[in-house]
């Protein structure tokens, strides 16, 4: 199920790929959640960055199968960088491609699959742009989780510390290798604590995946902690009296990211009614198991996609596959090559529906492709200002 969810993630389908893999990570024991009474939501870009001030490393963690975790990545590197912060390692880059920060793009050949997904190729731009030292660690071949974590380590020590006494690290990983203590992977001590032991600085370690959103369960820890404290952004809880940040387990990582809720039943084309009846509460994520709701095939995009505006939404519908479905439409950046990781992409799959695109001012080579990857057409846009942009159709 979570390679079926990272593919439509990679494929633009986000809020399917939430709903076709519904993780729900095991709680920590004796977990209690935090009341609102106690504690307060605040922004997890300007919490992580005040901790990060005297770190040497920072680490945070996504799930594979939810861009959404990939933003707060992307949000944090240029505050990380004003701190100093000199390097970027990626769990999804390659060490084979030894052009990548000259050519300031990755490409299909930089990094696994988990690369191919938008919002993560945004992520490497980002950082080179802003001059980040950009470092592949992941460890190739299949091998035990205990020797991929210690491997991880060795190759973070040996491209970064070992070379420059100096460095400051920010890391971007898959699920518990940023733990700082065995627990979440059993008897495995993760990368964190590896490298914690290699280099002796005490990494800030940032979870995202504990809590997470299914789109199913209005029950659990997450729809709890929603109902609580209703983030309208990435957000960690702090505490009232002493300002201390909370971790559902401080032993492993230092703080929990609380991710605002993107499946809702208006994520399915109708916020008004359902069964004929006024639908009262959209964002009540139990109407997500109701059968009556629309195939998931005509699922609206998430609102994160627009990047707090940075990103404008330009309209594209079926039309544009010419008849060929399942087709996929994806926007290139106009200077970079075929190969380049797409700006985005939506993958249409019935037809006579419509979508967005989400795409920063500037020019673009739109390409779409049907099965096998064969071009069914390719044209130039600009994206201008605010506006939502449309394209012409293909009759």
């Amino acid at each position: 199920m979570q390679l079926l969810s990272s593919a439509e993630c990679e494929l633009g389908l986000y809020n399917q790929a939430i709903l076709g893999f519904p993780l729900k990570m095991t709680p920590p024991a004796e977990l209690v959640l935090p009341q609102a009474s106690q504690w307060r939501a605040a922004s997890a870009v300007d919490v992580i960055s005040r901790l990060a001030a005297d770190r040497r490393i920072v680490m945070i963690n996504e799930a594979h199968h939810d861009a959404h975790t990939r933003v707060l990545a992307l949000e944090l590197l240029p505050r990380l960088r004003a701190l100093g912060f000199d390097y970027f390692a990626a769990e999804a880059l390659v060490d084979t491609d030894p052009g990548l920060e000259k050519r300031g793009y990755p490409t299909a050949a930089s990094g696994t699959e988990y690369l191919q997904e938008p919002v993560y190729g945004e992520i490497v731009r980002e950082a080179i742009r802003l001059g980040f030292t950009v470092v592949p660690y992941d460890v190739e071949g299949h091998v035990s989780t205990q020797a991929r974590d210690i491997g991880q380590a060795e190759n973070l020590y040996r491209e970064v510390f070992a070379r420059d006494a100096h460095a400051r690290l920010f890391v971007l990983a898959g699920y518990a290798h940023i733990d700082k203590a065995k627990g979440r992977l059993g008897n495995v001590l993760p990368m964190a604590a590896q490298l914690q032991a290699l280099t002796g600085f005490d990494p800030l370690s940032i979870d995202q995946t504990q809590f997470l959103e299914t789109g199913k369960n209005h029950s659990g820890d997450y729809q709890q902690l929603i109902g609580r404290f209703r983030p309208k952004t990435a957000s960690v809880l702090v505490n009232r009296s002493d300002g201390k940040v909370w971790s559902a387990s401080p032993a492993l990582y230092d703080a929990n990211v609380i991710l605002p809720p993107t499946v809702t039943v208006r994520s399915f084309g109708n916020d008004r009614m359902l069964n004929g009846e006024a639908v009262k509460n959209v964002t009540d994520a139990s109407r997500m198991t109701l059968g009556s709701l629309t195939t998931m095939d005509w699922m609206q995009r998430p609102g994160w996609l627009s990047l707090e505006g940075a990103r404008r939404h330009v309209a594209i519908d079926s039309s544009l596959c010419r008849m060929r479905l399942p087709c996929v439409v994806e926007a290139t950046y106009a200077d970079e090559p075929a190969d380049a990781i797409a700006a985005d992409r939506y993958a249409f799959v019935r037809p006579d529906t419509a979508s967005d695109l989400y795409l920063r001012p500037g020019h673009y080579r739109l390409t779409v492709k049907g099965l096998g990857g064969k071009t069914l057409s390719q044209q130039t846009i600009t994206v201008t200002g605010p506006r939502t942009e449309s394209l012409p159709t293909s009759r």
